[in-house]
């Protein structure tokens, strides 16, 4: 049987997860895309450098604005995450810091629905802030459209949250945000393009910490920022030209290495997370379990309709903090770290890492309670960091329990 190809299909995630922003390099056929490990590029004549720089041709001038091992992961992401556009930072915060200082002017408000991670809250109100910008904390969806206002410019999210695990509803912050004229944000980092495309329900603005599981291997610092391109161009010019948090070269090479395996990755992380939160359901040590599989979490439903699958991460309350820790120095193959989505399992305290600096209101606030872990779930066997965490487990007392406590858990 002849078989025709269909010119007009799209490939499958994996396949772009492989073959999406590269492909064999012009100048000399290397397969995999070179480290262009310089600062800068020659463009041949006056003429040409004076069009480079004046935006009226593209090409390679300057690697702090652009770099072709570093405009290779842009293009990948943006195709995986089906957005126009995508640029890349030095970091996540760069990504966060370029975007506010972007689009942001004296009078303009934002709001978040909490929590975010730390680093990002701690620049809304202690950055932003001082310079003009109204900073509204909403703990859910119904109170962030009670905020919002004709000078709200961004309504920014994540999904699920950090590190409490709360679901957000995409599609109802995308629609928020255009009734009062603001643009959403989404930090996609804890689902990845693999489980979560935030476009797909109408997010304008997608952002990573591509340190996590985008790189995967716990090697490589970075962020990226996918959007529409004439955005995105405001963006890069702010985010790199003057703010200069750019993307290395040899870190670009190990995220586009990240990559092609991102969705054989996520599904190891969310099979383990699923099967240890499996075996935790109910054990007596615990205060409270956090999972979004969960049929009783608050958000299953909506993460069943936005996920393909519930996410490598969650978190355990132990009840105390002096609980916590005993735990966490009782593990023995979660290395206890901050970041997360590594293909090697990692573990941490919360309140006194990530967000520490939010001080003890904010972090009850927003979920953050002293006997929260974080665990992030690696690719190693899902039997071996069962025995490792219910081994642990066995060293902590069963905290007393309320009515409340047993409604959460």
């Amino acid at each position: 049987m002849t078989h025709n190809p269909d010119p007009a299909r799209t490939p499958g995630f994996r396949t772009r997860a492989v073959h999406a922003g590269h492909g064999l390099d012009p100048a000399t056929g290397a397969h995999a895309t070179p480290i262009y490990a310089t600062s800068t590029f020659g463009y041949g004549s006056a003429e040409r450098g004076a069009r480079l720089f004046a935006g009226e041709e593209q090409g390679y001038f300057y690697s702090r604005l652009t770099n072709p091992t570093v405009r290779a992961f842009e293009e990948k992401v943006a195709n995986l995450e089906g957005l126009p556009d995508a640029v890349a930072f030095a970091s996540g915060m760069g990504a966060v810091s370029a975007v506010c200082l972007t689009l942001l002017n004296p009078g303009d408000e934002v709001i978040f629905i909490a929590p975010l991670y730390g680093g990002t809250t701690g620049f809304l109100t202690e950055v932003a802030a001082k310079f003009g910008v109204t900073v509204h904390e909403a703990a859910d969806e119904t109170a962030a459209e009670a905020l919002c206002g004709p000078r709200t410019r961004l309504i920014w999210v994540e999904t699920p949250t950090n590190p409490a695990l709360n679901i957000v509803d995409l599609a109802r912050v995308s629609r928020m945000a255009r009734a009062c004229g603001a643009l959403s944000v989404a930090d996609n980092t804890f689902s990845s393009p693999y489980l979560t495309r935030p476009a797909e329900h109408g997010v304008d603005l997608v952002m990573h910490s591509a340190t996590k599981y985008l790189g995967g291997h716990g090697d490589a610092i970075g962020g990226v920022l996918a959007g529409p391109a004439d955005l995105l161009a405001e963006v890069r010019g702010v985010g790199l030209r003057h703010v200069g948090a750019s993307l290395g070269p040899t870190e670009a090479f190990l995220f586009l290495r990240g990559l092609k395996t991102l969705p054989l990755r996520m599904d190891a992380h969310c099979a383990g997370a699923a099967e240890l939160t499996a075996a935790l359901d109910g054990h007596p040590a615990l205060h409270a379990l956090h999972y979004p599989g969960l049929g009783r979490h608050p958000g299953h439903e909506v993460a069943r309709r936005q996920m393909r699958a519930f996410g490598g991460l969650l978190s355990l309350d132990l009840g105390s903090q002096a609980a916590a820790f005993t735990f966490l120095n009782t593990l023995r193959l979660f290395t206890q770290a901050v970041s997360l989505g590594d293909v090697e399992s990692l573990s941490c305290h919360p309140g006194s890492t990530t967000h520490h600096l939010l001080g003890d209101e904010a972090l009850l606030r927003q979920g953050v309670t002293p006997g929260l872990v974080r665990l992030s779930v690696g690719i190693e066997d899902p039997a071996d960091l069962i025995d490792d965490v219910l081994g642990a487990l066995n060293h902590v007392g069963t905290p007393a329990r309320t009515d409340r406590d047993l409604s959460r858990a």
